[in-house]
């Protein structure tokens, strides 16, 4: 299998800081609106070069949300920032009403999502946010594995009109996607041809993945890894390519399996081609405090987990 090498490990929340500090550079039509949390989804760049283009709005996000819809009559491409719970879960009358029912071209971006935040616990480790965005019509939703795809991601979204949820992390993980690496919407990433399973993971899953991927070939199974970043759309037409060949997948979140990448990948089999699959994501349960380490080890979260998932579903074929 292609091997990939972790370049440096770095946070995925910076990738985002990265790109929106690109942005500031070059389009100015691009704005930024933060609700009081400027240090963790890494604006401090976009607000010195730009102050005049940063809204500070403080803890008050249905008031950002609403702000950021207005924006986008003027022609503004208002990015709002904060903590994934807060994007999406506290304010989602306002974006079903005033971004998506109304089609305005904001860009809802949320750092520490997933069970991944870590210490601050369940209130604040939501895993139920793609579901609630994939849920609304016209809303892209896009789930980045490392820093370089996620400063990828937020240069594709300023080119990509309509409403969008960006969603990333807070922990160091591995960087190993190339940094020249186009970023297509929609477009999944073949990362390893295999011919027993398929492996279709997304976010923080995606590394471990791969470390499952070079266990699995040493006890003999040729495993197939697709990095999907967009949850919708979905890139079906590589998903049926591949689970036609390997008659078996495997989906790999760190997200609830109601409502995530694992339900959406379902629904494509269950209507073009019906096929054993196994989840590794969060049995529909809310997370807990500790570190990052240990939550993805004890809600199965991991390579381990993935190995285990595909040694049951091959079993199925």
């Amino acid at each position: 299998m292609k091997k990939y090498t972790n370049t440096g490990s770095k946070d995925t929340r910076s990738g985002f800081g990265a790109g929106m500090t690109e942005l500031g550079q070059k389009n100015e039509n691009v704005v930024a609106l933060c609700a009081d949390l400027i240090g963790s989804l890494k604006f401090d760049d976009f607000k010195k070069n730009h102050p005049e283009r940063f809204f500070q709005i403080g803890i008050a996000e249905a008031n950002m949300i609403g702000i950021a819809a207005g924006l986008t009559i003027g022609g503004k491409i208002p990015f709002t920032g904060t903590f994934a719970n807060f994007s999406t879960g506290r304010v989602y009358d306002q974006i079903r009403q005033s971004v998506a029912y109304s089609d305005k071209n904001v860009k809802i971006c949320a750092s520490h999502a997933g069970l991944t935040l870590g210490e601050d616990g369940a209130t604040h480790q939501i895993l139920e946010d793609i579901g609630l965005m994939k849920m609304l019509p016209g809303m892209t939703v896009i789930n980045t594995c490392d820093y370089n795809q996620t400063k990828a991601a937020t240069l594709a979204l300023a080119d990509h009109h309509g409403p969008a949820y960006l969603r990333f992390g807070r922990p160091v993980v591995p960087n190993f996607t190339p940094a020249d690496e186009p970023f297509v919407i929609g477009k999944a990433i073949m990362l390893n041809e295999g011919t027993d399973v398929t492996i279709i993971a997304t976010g923080h899953l995606v590394w471990e993945a791969l470390i499952a991927a070079e266990a699995l070939e040493a006890k003999g199974i040729s495993a197939e890894v697709i990095n999907i970043h967009t949850i919708k759309p979905l890139d079906e037409e590589a998903i049926l390519k591949s689970v036609a060949k390997t008659k078996c997948v495997v989906t790999a979140e760190e997200h609830n399996y109601l409502g995530g990448l694992g339900e959406s990948v379902s629904g494509v089999l269950a209507l073009n081609n019906p096929t054993p699959q196994e989840f590794v994501a969060v049995k529909d349960s809310f997370g807990e405090s500790g570190t990052p380490e240990q939550l993805m080890e004890k809600y199965k979260l991991n390579n381990q987990a993935i190995v285990e998932a595909v040694e049951r579903v091959i079993k199925r074929k």
